[in-house]
């Protein structure tokens, strides 16, 4: 069994992404966005996503429309769908989310967004295939 206390798991962790677990059929991974950057326009194909938010402020732009999300919101990102995440407050913008299936390699952490593009771009955080 893996439990977390997901909202002080994810407030303590200061990287912009950490995955914390990956099954077979989906992944948790948690997320810290610096006060004005975003997690970057994108679309998973064959992949839902289901984030939380920790704490923060931030904007959710899922298929074109624009919410605000704060602590305790949940957004359901289906595949296929383009969305972005964007801090606009003045703190961390920290959130949880859970992909199914796993979009990123097993226990792969990224320090920053910079280094999160560069290793996807290099194509070191490809998710297990098995």
């Amino acid at each position: 069994m893996e439990h977390y206390t997901i909202a002080t798991v994810a407030e303590q962790s200061p990287d912009f992404r950490r995955v914390l677990w990956t099954g077979k059929q989906t992944q948790l991974v948690i997320m810290t966005i610096p006060p004005g950057g975003e997690i970057g326009e994108e679309v998973h194909e064959g992949v839902d996503q289901i984030l939380t938010f920790v704490s923060g402020t931030g904007e959710a732009r899922v298929a074109g429309e624009k919410k605000t999300v704060n602590q305790g919101d949940l957004v359901v990102v289906p595949a296929g769908t383009k969305h972005n995440f964007v801090n606009t407050g003045p703190n961390p913008l920290v959130l949880y989310t859970v992909y199914g299936p796993p979009e990123h390699a097993d226990q792969v952490v990224h320090r920053t967004k910079e280094e999160a593009d560069e290793m996807e771009a290099a194509g070191r955080d490809e998710p297990p295939t098995s």
